[in-house]
């Protein structure tokens, strides 16, 4: 099945939006660590992706703190398991690595959890960039321009994080 998409602005770049027509499958943050690859999708707008631009714009003027979004990712059990996990982590609010290895039954799989962070294929909406060091700093982020990208979702949330 052909996945219809659609590119939106926003004060960080290009967000690019795919969805299966019932639920939103990709949001991916255009930029230098992640550029957009060619994937095959209709460029129309249905009724996924038309709520998910009302509600990122939402998200981005300050209106907006929670999602309620339909999504649907494919990937491992563990890399599901993990962003559910990172669905749990409220609008302001942080959570480390060891906390998500934690809550999965993993408590030493720190890194096994970077990478399922990282592979996030719904940004923002399934927040990955909530995500720090256990002494609050920014690791990376593999969406957009990279940690500057992390800096600006972190600092519109308030959150404090170290350099």
């Amino acid at each position: 099945m052909v996945s219809t998409c659609t590119t939106i602005s926003s004060p960080i770049g290009s967000l690019h939006l795919s969805s299966n027509g019932d639920a939103l499958t990709e949001l991916t943050i255009v930029g230098s660590v992640s550029p957009l690859s060619p994937h095959e999708c209709s460029p129309k707008a249905d009724r996924v992706l038309k709520a998910a631009t009302l509600q990122l714009s939402e998200y981005f003027a300050g209106r907006r703190t929670t999602f309620d979004l339909p999504v649907a990712v494919t990937g491992t059990a563990f890399q599901q398991s993990i962003w559910q996990q990172l669905r749990t982590i409220p609008f302001g609010s942080t959570r480390g690595y060891g906390e998500l290895g934690a809550a999965v039954g993993k408590p030493t799989a720190s890194r096994a959890v970077g990478g399922c962070v990282g592979a996030n294929p719904i940004a923002i909406i399934i927040p990955c960039h909530r995500v720090l060091a256990s002494d609050r700093r920014i690791t990376g982020f593999s969406g957009g321009d990279g940690i500057t990208t992390k800096q600006w979702l972190l600092n519109h949330e308030k959150i404090a994080f170290r350099h």
